[in-house]
């Protein structure tokens, strides 16, 4: 299950009418199969809980209704219809990110040093061993992208060099113009 309900009593409603059992109700309905309980309310218009009182008939508007994603999803929902996000990332998508970030790096290097839009350029790079990985399976977009003629692991192949902290790695990129 992606999400679950939590539900708690709406004092005003639920005070006057079963106020003698109100710890009671608190207690069971934080003990409740949350999705179990709000598919019971929707096709039954309210919710019983026999453990307390036989009389205790709680609908919609006697609840504080909330929707809980699980952990790496995010969800909205209105009335029936429930919209569930996956927030985890994937290592193609790190990976992803990473390319991104390094295509800005050297694009704002290139504006820094004052290459026109469409001078070609020769980039370097020096870093761990994972930024090593992303340049190699990456060359061609990276390229593409920088209007690079070539990519080189010496921070030695340009005329400008800067470094980067990119997502909590050390980079020093530098450019050239061909």
């Amino acid at each position: 299950m992606y999400t679950t309900y939590i539900f708690k009593p709406q004092l005003k409603t639920v005070g006057p009418k079963y106020g003698k059992f109100l710890k009671g109700i608190q207690q069971a309905l934080s003990e409740l199969d949350g999705n179990a309980a709000y598919g019971a309310l929707k096709s039954e218009g309210v919710l019983t809980l026999p453990d307390v009182d036989a009389s205790i008939r709680l609908a919609e508007e006697d609840l504080l209704i909330t929707q809980v994603s699980a952990e790496g999803f995010a969800c909205d929902g209105d009335n029936d219809v429930t919209v569930v996000l996956d927030t985890n990332l994937s290592p193609e998508l790190i990976e992803e990110g990473f390319v991104r970030e390094l295509i800005s790096k050297i694009q704002t290097m290139r504006k820094e040093a004052g290459f026109e839009v469409m001078d070609r350029i020769v980039v370097g790079y020096t870093g761990s061993e994972n930024i090593a990985g992303i340049f190699t399976r990456n060359d061609e977009l990276i390229r593409g992208e920088v209007l690079a003629d070539a990519i080189s692991s010496s921070d030695d192949a340009g005329d400008y060099k800067k470094d980067w902290n990119i997502n909590g790695e050390s980079v020093t990129l530098s450019v050239k113009k061909q």
